[in-house]
């Protein structure tokens, strides 16, 4: 089981690159219902800039069956990628974690969440502006509720962070799987050819989500899925 105390949600935070960079979309690509959750499992729906990033680093741990991006918290169901990204729809940029509680707690994965993306920055990640980007934790039922307020205290009394945590801890509503186009994006990218990464946003890959999936693999290697 993932055991993370704070001095090593620190060092974490410590190793990792903050900067975010806005998606690119695909208005012809529709998304595939979500899979039903096996016996067992757990999920666990985080917002924290583009769903890109977020969702590379949670797909190398141990324990995490899958991760899906999507959209949540909005007053319409059924968001799309246009919807969202107008910004006025309520809806986050969000993964839907599915893990195996008996190999990797929630808490642990929250904690891995308050460090790999900067929750100081109300309504954007870097470059990305808007509400759709916001730092957010979605909850189903009350124990996940008071498991969310419980470790955004313990970071902030930790004081990892200079400035004021503003992640948000919202009632979990409209959840939405993004279109085909964004999922396992990272994934694609470093498994394609030269003609596959000519069609992504080969930029973005290269210059923020690679180096921070590197250094996330280094410095945790013996929590991955296949030891880095």
């Amino acid at each position: 089981m993932v055991k993370l105390g704070l001095l090593a949600v620190l060092a974490l935070g410590a190793v990792l690159g903050l900067t975010m960079a806005t998606s690119t979309p695909d208005p012809a690509s529709t998304a595939k219902p979500s899979e039903p959750t096996p016996p067992g499992m757990q999920e666990l729906v985080i917002g924290g800039g583009c769903f890109w990033c977020v969702e590379a680093i949670f797909e190398d741990l141990k324990g995490v069956t899958s991760v899906e991006s999507g959209y949540a918290g909005g007053s319409q169901p059924n968001p799309t990628y246009e919807m969202v990204g107008r910004g006025d729809s309520g809806h986050a940029e969000v993964v839907k974690i599915v893990f195996d509680p008996k190999v990797v707690s929630e808490g642990d994965l929250l904690r891995i969440f308050f460090t790999t993306h900067d929750p100081t920055q109300l309504n954007r990640q870097g470059n990305d502006y808007g509400t759709q980007y916001r730092s957010v934790i979605f909850y189903a039922n009350e124990t996940e509720r008071k498991l969310a307020e419980k470790i955004r205290q313990e970071v902030i009394d930790a004081k990892i962070w200079p400035r004021k945590i503003v992640t948000t801890i919202e009632p979990l509503r409209n959840y939405a799987k993004a279109e085909d186009y964004h999922q396992d994006y990272f994934e694609k990218f470093e498994k394609g050819d030269v003609v596959v990464r000519s069609k992504m946003n080969s930029g973005y890959c290269s210059a923020v989500i690679e180096p921070k999936v590197r250094k996330f693999r280094e410095k945790y290697r013996d929590k991955l899925k296949k030891g880095g």
